[in-house]
């Protein structure tokens, strides 16, 4: 720890005001031949309570020490026109999404769809809307087109609730015709409850 003199207490009392922390430490070096570090210099300032009078904001017509030059940095033309970063993926890749699900990449730059609805959709078309393909045997691997199934979303939702979708395909295609089942009776009780209304 540097001990300072009563010299050099004045010196930086006589200096603080205006200056940063780094000028008056190289100030002070200079004049004394030392080589204390600034924060020596900021330690003695805050124990004193000596006031620098440098908030450091720019005052009113402070002119930018860096004004007109070129600060380095991101420039658009930083790649080149076709540069692909490192991370591209040609169209074809496959991936397992957070499903575990097969996802194929089919366009750039980023579009992907899910495999077994591309070999569905190969064979039979558009898969209609309030509809999904499912595995019959759950194995989300088994792209064959005979364990790809459409099935209503309504259809689905029965089948989860009862538990009709197995690890055999042929299980879980009966589970589908359960369901279809479940589905009607429910519409038959629903206007069976309405013409009872009506008739109240």
């Amino acid at each position: 720890m540097h001990k300072y003199t009563e010299e050099q207490k004045a010196f930086i009392k006589a200096n603080v005001s205006g200056r940063s922390r780094k000028e008056l430490t190289d100030l002070f070096n200079g004049y004394f031949g030392l080589c204390l570090g600034c924060n020596q210099i900021t330690a003695f300032i805050k124990n004193n309570k000596l006031k620098t009078g440098n908030d450091g904001r720019f005052k009113p017509g402070h002119v930018p020490a860096n004004k007109g030059k070129h600060i380095g940095g991101w420039e658009p033309t930083q790649f080149e026109k076709g540069h692909r970063p490192w991370n591209y993926k040609p169209v074809g890749t496959e991936r397992v999404n957070g499903e575990g699900y097969i996802d194929v990449k089919i366009a750039d730059p980023k579009k992907w769809k899910t495999k077994h609805l591309i070999i569905w959709e190969g064979v039979n078309g558009s898969v209609p809307k309030g509809h999904v393909v499912i595995f019959a045997d759950g194995n989300k691997r088994n792209f064959d087109i005979g364990n790809l199934v459409l099935v209503s979303r309504k259809e689905l939702a029965v089948m989860n609730k009862h538990g009709l979708i197995q690890d055999d395909a042929d299980l879980t295609k009966t589970g589908i015709a359960i369901a279809d089942i479940h589905l009607k009776m429910g519409e038959r009780k629903r206007k069976y409850s309405s013409k009872r209304n009506l008739q109240c």
